[in-house]
């Protein structure tokens, strides 16, 4: 019998045994963690309120951009580094991909994407689904600290100062660069033997951030066992199921869904009316590029990368119609105006101006702008080439560093 990863196990050997450590891991200076754990705990975090489709408000929280730098070395040099954690086959979502996966995907790089852990499910006749309630906020940060201590060995005095930077208000954050990788790890110690129960009933367990779910290819499945066990894995973590999320699906007159996918097939599928939707909303645009002027137009190019976007999903599922509808897309990609021109040249004069303030050509947020700057030409070269290359030629005398994270 084939045997699985169960747990997210550390795979390296070493530790960071000590503040200093720490700093030379992450290459930080002292002075980087002691600015950042000096700002007010009101300072800390952004606070943004997005509607949601369900009429329900989601809150997220834009960090401090010297927190926002520790969190992103933290994501670059420990969390996503496959040396360091491996992944059970049943996670997926903000989790790096892997070649060496224990996933039963044959031969292919395991993608943690939502399509391909709805895949683990297709053909299922019954399912299970489970959410679980205010996932982030009820990860309290003395089990943030337990990760740091418990899972990847760090002394008190390190563990206390990342979960220090890693929560907000004694919880994590959502929309914190690191809150996902903890937020995954928080059911390290409980997860796998739940796994081990539900696949001794021949059951496919899989978790995508905070959303359980559990399907077997017995039609009519009565899921009282599964139901109880993860409600009782959930509670030793501390974690409350949100009941009115939790529902069963059975084969019938009705699709099974799964990640908004059809996995009542061998393959995940989208549901009939999605490509539909997809197709009028490429015709629609073709309509809107006809009017003059609109093209140029920055309601038009948001308007055309929303729907590149669900046009790239029919591909991701092998859809038939996706070269189809991307070539109609290349047909009227959004043209620049003048006023781009004059944005570039504003862009790129900040950032040749910051270019030469010591250090901050390293920074997370110099790189963003550069690369902003570099794909805003990419659109201007379609009316404007001469101006382009002028501005580009500008551009790449402030390459940032290379390999630096």
């Amino acid at each position: 019998m084939r045997s699985y990863r169960l747990h997210p196990t550390k795979e390296s050997a070493g530790t960071i045994g000590s503040f200093s450590a720490l700093c030379i891991a992450l290459d930080l200076k002292s002075n980087h963690f002691a600015d950042a754990l000096s700002i007010p705990s009101e300072q800390r975090y952004t606070r943004k309120v997005i509607p949601k489709k369900d009429g329900t408000d989601r809150v997220v929280y834009n960090p401090h951009h010297l927190i926002r730098k520790i969190q992103h070395r933290l994501n670059k040099r420990l969390f996503s580094v496959p040396e360091i954690i491996r992944w059970p086959d049943y996670i997926f979502g903000s989790i790096p991909n892997d070649i060496e996966s224990d996933s039963e995907l044959d031969g292919t790089v395991s993608n943690r994407d939502y399509i391909n852990c709805a895949r683990q499910h297709c053909g299922a006749k019954s399912i299970l689904t489970v959410d679980i309630k205010n996932f982030f906020d009820n990860v309290h940060q003395d089990h943030v600290c337990e990760i740091f201590t418990d899972f990847f060995c760090f002394p008190t005095e390190v563990a206390e100062i990342l979960a220090d930077l890693c929560c907000h208000r004694e919880s994590l954050p959502q929309g914190a660069l690191t809150s996902s990788y903890l937020a995954t790890l928080c059911l390290y110690k409980y997860e796998g033997a739940l796994v081990k129960k539900l696949r001794h009933k021949s059951l496919t367990y899989t978790r995508f951030v905070d959303d359980i779910t559990v399907s077997t290819k017995v039609a009519n499945y009565e899921f009282g066992y599964a139901l109880s066990q993860i409600e009782r894995t959930l509670s030793e973590a501390g974690l409350p199921l949100n009941l009115q999320k939790t529902r069963i699906q059975y084969a019938s007159m009705k699709p099974l869904i799964v990640h908004g996918l059809r996995v009542d097939f061998d393959e995940p599928r989208l549901p009939p009316a999605d490509p539909r939707k997809i197709r009028d909303a490429v015709k629609n645009l073709e309509l809107l590029a006809a009017s003059p002027g609109y093209r140029a137009s920055r309601a038009y190019r948001k308007d055309f990368n929303r729907c590149m976007g669900r046009v790239n999903k029919l591909g991701r599922v092998g859809h038939s119609q996706h070269s189809i509808l991307l070539s109609r897309l290349k047909k009227i990609l959004p043209l620049p105006s003048h006023m781009d021109i004059e944005r570039a040249e504003k862009q790129i004069a900040r950032l040749k101006n910051d270019f030469l303030k010591p250090g901050y050509q390293d920074t997370i947020w110099f790189r963003k702008r550069f690369f902003v700057a570099s794909e805003r030409l990419g659109v201007l070269k379609r009316s404007f080439p001469k101006k382009a290359d002028e501005l580009r030629n500008e551009l790449r005398a402030i390459n940032p560093p290379k390999n630096h994270v």
